[in-house]
């Protein structure tokens, strides 16, 4: 008779660095598969899928795990928008080390499988607006490199910060019903 597997009796350790690496580069390969999905400019309002990576990047590998994740998914979507490499590169790699720093500072994370949930969800939503700030300051003030409209900033600043809290919320929902039992040894 076979016995019924139940999350905590899978013992799956994420301290070996070959899973760990596994886990934040599938992660990234997802944030670029949610970028393909999206058009463009769009995609910078609906970061819901990205910003829950990078929580769960945090929340199961540690810090620099969101940084990680946020370095592959920017590196795959540079592919996509060649003429824009290093501005996809920094902002995705500001993205990464903004939820990691800030959910370190904030102490999101109390012990190895216990979070804070509105502490993640503040980290996720000042960490995306504040990616979303500079690389609209940077794209089109500093450099001139797109044009402005005033409506569509708005839009995607709103439903972007919106989008980051929600990330970082069912981050929280999904590492509290199922993932936390993943790191327990």
């Amino acid at each position: 008779m076979l016995a019924q597997t139940t999350w905590r009796n899978i013992k799956l350790t994420l301290k070996s660095k070959p899973r760990r690496l596994a886990l934040a580069t599938l992660f990234g390969v997802l944030i670029f598969v949610s970028k393909i999905a999206v058009p463009m400019p769009i995609d910078k309002a609906v970061v819901v899928i990205q910003a829950l990576l990078l929580a769960l990047g945090f929340l199961l590998l540690g810090s620099p795990g969101a940084t990680y994740v946020a370095l592959v998914g920017g590196l795959l979507t540079t592919l996509l928008r060649m003429p824009f490499a290093p501005f996809t590169i920094l902002f995705t790699l500001m993205y990464g080390l903004l939820v990691d720093g800030l959910s370190s500072i904030f102490r999101v994370k109390s012990s190895e499988v216990h979070t804070k949930a509105g502490r993640l969800v503040l980290s996720m939503t000042l960490s995306t607006a504040l990616v979303g700030l500079l690389s609209y300051y940077i794209t089109v003030f500093a450099l001139g490199l797109l044009p402005r409209n005033p409506m569509l900033e708005i839009i995607i600043l709103v439903t972007g910060t919106i989008s980051g809290a929600l990330g970082g919320y069912l981050a929280v929902f999904l590492w509290r019903r199922n993932l936390r039992h993943l790191v327990r040894e």
